[in-house]
């Protein structure tokens, strides 16, 4: 008897948001692997650590996507379609995104991308470095009789101008986290200058979680010459 041909197996498209956390391969959830392990494909960004690759199985094909400042060989466009391709030809496609893909990851741009090409998406949730880069470093975001809330407030804006949050912002009693704002931090404060708090207490960290970490902790009038003495760079938090 002549036995047929076995077809391909045709895997069904389906994309996983997965947030890495702040850099720190150890800090990703035990759920974020489980993805990882079942994934065809992995899109990953710049922030990701790469040692988290190696949950991929052998087989699946790693795609670097990443978007640094200055660096826009990936347009968000040219990512949101490279995650169809891949998943109509694939399968499963894993979005590695650093942090949590939710705040300020643009993911519900990529949930909605594959919602109009009718491809099923789950989010994973990670760990914001708003959140745990602050924690690693023993600064608590609120703190009872000092801080009730905090606000996550990008630094730059889409045309490049310091976001009009933080005029709101620094009129609060809140603790306030600037993602991406080390370049506009003379201009931050500025800000909280003019509502005459020169010295509260401002922490910047350089790769929060990461063997590249570096901490200025001071008051807003002396941040700006320890961070340029202790050659703080991008990425940081504020």
């Amino acid at each position: 008897m002549i036995k047929s041909k076995t077809k391909k197996e045709i895997k069904e498209p389906r994309i996983t948001l997965v947030g890495a956390g702040p850099g720190d391969a150890e800090l990703i959830t035990i759920k974020g692997i489980k993805a990882l392990k079942t994934a065809d494909v992995v899109l990953y960004d710049a922030l990701v650590n790469e040692e988290l690759l190696e949950f991929a199985p052998e087989h699946a094909t790693k795609v670097y996507v990443g978007k640094r400042s200055g660096d826009h060989s990936h347009s968000q466009e040219s990512i949101n379609k490279l995650m169809i391709d891949y998943a109509l030809n694939y399968g499963h496609v894993v979005r590695l995104k650093g942090g949590d893909s939710f705040v300020f990851g643009r993911g519900y741009e990529e949930l909605d991308h594959a919602a109009s090409y009718s491809i099923p998406a789950e989010v994973i949730p990670g760990i914001s470095s708003s959140i745990g880069v602050p924690g690693l470093q023993q600064i608590p975001v609120t703190h009872r009789g000092l801080s009730e809330s905090f606000w996550v407030v990008t630094g730059t804006t889409m045309d490049g101008q310091v976001s009009g949050d933080l005029y709101d912002a620094a009129k609060t009693r809140a603790t306030v986290v600037v993602l991406m704002g080390l370049r506009k931090l003379a201009e931050i404060v500025k800000i909280y200058q003019a509502e005459g708090k020169n010295r509260l207490p401002v922490a910047v960290i350089q790769s929060g979680s990461t063997d590249n970490e570096k901490v200025a902790i001071g008051v807003i009038d002396t941040i700006v010459e320890l961070v340029e003495e202790k050659k703080i760079k991008s990425p940081a938090l504020i």
